[in-house]
């Protein structure tokens, strides 16, 4: 059986896993971190984009377009948040106008034939807190939001349901090639002989490329600031709205969030290459978020933020996707995964999965189930449900995080599903998203983490090993 590794479970990195499991292989995910997701993914804007911000001729506008196409029935699949909410891009004088008039042409050659003009009135008639200066917005319906941690989640879940092995905490150290057309994938953990490697590593795809002597450009990371915003919000902001875009981003934005939140941001730092690691926030950074979210709408309240924070994106001298075969057999790209890359990843998935299975001969497995079952949101059932979920298990009806309404019921369902740490149960659950930002929910959390997982809480860290929150008992 042909045996493929990917590297790297980001979102990108866990779908195509998805589909790799689809076709009659033994496939292997490896990830550096301790649980999915927790690279580019955990900290971006989470748009899934409508396709009209790449020029036409990109790998980006390639995959963007049918990539957007395939979230409805992907997140109804795998159980995952999604909402087409809509986008504006605002303009606010006749030069921010005419890079409208850009977007919409190099929109419509990708195939993005959704895209209308609004005036003033038009655009405050739908988002009346928008700076009421506004002179035109264009309107692109399809575009939405969604969770991208939930989403490599849940892909990672259902890969295991197919077959995959997840090796977590596994860092790739080396790739050499081996007898044959094989490749030899080494890690701290153990050296595994494989016929296919997919590059799916994110901010350190060129480092990995070079592991297996494929030239691959430099890649910078580029340090994008947020600051989100209480959900007590809530129905303030009901599309993504843009800014026109520089040369540089598509501008610092504000948009709803899945949950009930506002987010804004980000803005764009290009940081040294040695700064894969730079996730920290600054003065100036937030600040000019704050600024250019108030463009666009005036009346925020500021008062409602309960956290900022910073994500990276990896940026090629191009600024281009590279996805593909290389020179070295069995040895294929998804590197470069800037934005659009959530919004590709499940075109990139099913056109590279598609590419191997026709390079070395793969059948497709009919027992393939493309399914998924979230863990249930109690805050979000219908009283009737909720009360027959309860009746079975009396866990869902106690109460751990009352930001978010998270129940002991799906904590521990999470560490069923392979949480070890607080914030595999957070990105899970949501419980220490809300307001308080855990200040009331962490110790119990703790409790359950060490009583399902039958340690102790001072074992149980905020995410990697390193990262402790309690050191002892303060008495016995």
């Amino acid at each position: 059986m042909v045996k493929i590794a990917v590297i790297g479970a980001g979102v990108v990195g866990s779908l195509i896993a998805r589909d790799a499991c689809r076709y009659a292989a033994d496939v292997h995910l490896f990830e550096s971190r301790s649980d999915v997701g927790w690279g580019i993914t955990k900290a971006n804007s989470a748009i899934v984009h409508g396709g009209f911000h790449d020029a036409p001729d990109t790998v980006r506008a390639s995959f963007c377009r049918s990539g957007n196409e395939a979230f409805t029935e992907l997140c109804e699949q795998l159980d995952v948040p999604f909402e087409r909410c809509g986008a504006y891009i605002l303009a606010f004088n006749p030069e921010e106008e005419a890079s409208l008039e850009t977007l919409r042409t190099q929109g419509e050659l990708s195939g993005v034939h959704d895209l209308s003009f609004h005036t003033c009135d038009e655009v405050l008639a739908r988002e009346p807190n928008v700076n009421p200066s506004v002179s035109k917005g264009l309107w692109c319906p399809s575009v939405g939001i969604t969770e991208p941690w939930a989403l490599a989640i849940a892909a990672t879940e259902n890969a295991n349901a197919n077959g995959l092995t997840l090796h977590l905490s596994e860092a790739i150290i080396d790739i050499q090639r081996g007898n044959g057309a094989s490749l030899i994938v080494q890690s701290a953990e153990g050296i595994y002989e494989v016929d296919v490697v997919i590059n799916a590593a994110g901010l350190h795809a060129d480092r990995i490329s070079a592991m297996a002597g494929v030239s691959f450009p430099e890649i910078t990371p580029r340090r994008g600031e947020y600051v989100l915003l209480d959900k007590r919000l809530e129905g303030q902001i009901h599309s993504v709205l843009f800014p026109a875009p520089d040369e540089m981003s598509k501008g610092i934005l504000v948009l709803p969030t899945v949950d009930g939140g506002i987010l804004l941001g980000p803005n764009a730092e290009d940081l040294g290459k040695d700064s894969k690691h730079r996730v920290d926030t600054t003065s100036d950074g937030l600040t000019a978020v704050i600024e250019g979210a108030l463009r666009l709408v005036p009346g925020l309240d500021l008062s409602c933020r309960i956290k900022t924070f910073a994500g990276l994106r990896p940026e090629t001298p191009d600024g281009d996707f590279v996805v593909g075969p290389t020179v070295v057999r069995g040895f294929y790209q998804a590197a470069g995964m800037r934005s659009p890359g959530l919004t590709a990843a499940p075109s990139i998935a099913a056109w590279l999965t598609n590419k191997i299975a026709s390079d070395f001969n793969l059948s497709r497995r009919s027992d393939f189930v493309p399914n998924r079952e979230g863990i249930p949101r109690t805050s979000e059932l219908a009283d009737d449900t909720l009360d027959k979920l309860i009746a079975a298990d009396p866990r869902y009806g106690r109460v751990v995080c009352y930001c978010n309404q998270v129940t002991e019921g799906e904590i521990v369902e999470a560490i069923r599903r392979g949480a070890r740490s607080l914030d595999a149960v957070k990105f899970r659950t949501r419980a220490g998203f809300g307001r308080c930002q855990g200040g009331s929910c962490t110790a119990r959390i703790l409790q359950l983490l060490a009583r399902e997982l039958q340690t102790s809480r001072q074992d149980i860290p905020l995410s990697e090993p390193e990262s402790w929150i309690v050191s002892g008992e303060v008495r016995q």
